[in-house]
């Protein structure tokens, strides 16, 4: 069980915010409406609502430009990955079960990427140690 809260991303949210990522630059909510909303037939005022939830908890940032806002994302989908899985680590009460459910799932191929990333932080402690 999680003792804090993670934040998920619904599946209208995770859409916008892949639009946001793949874009690389700052987007209007005129432009994830036409790229996300309209496929899915929903109206503007829902797409600005959606990225004012998303800026609420922290995940856009948005600058004002004329009677617009800009909005891009906080952090890059793979920082926001890794935050995530800072979140659950930290709120697990056993956090072993959690990395053992977590190395379990992976492929071979992440399995070794893991390893060799783990003695590379190691060493890169080790190294902080010495100084």
């Amino acid at each position: 069980m999680l003792t804090r809260r993670v934040i998920e991303l619904g599946p209208l949210e995770q859409a916008v915010m892949d639009f946001v990522w793949d874009r690389g630059g700052p987007v209007t909510v005129r432009e994830v409406h036409g790229a996300v909303g309209t496929r899915r037939g929903l109206a503007y005022t829902t797409v600005m609502t959606v990225m004012d939830r998303l800026w609420r908890k922290r995940l856009l940032q948005r600058r004002r430009v004329g009677r617009a806002y800009l909005y891009e994302p906080r952090a890059t989908r793979e920082e926001h990955a890794a935050q995530l899985v800072r979140k659950v680590l930290a709120g697990a009460k056993d956090r072993r079960s959690v990395l053992l459910g977590f190395v379990r799932s992976v492929d071979e191929g992440d399995l070794e990427e893991l390893e060799r990333l783990v003695r590379e932080a190691r060493r890169a402690r080790g190294s902080d140690r010495g100084r």
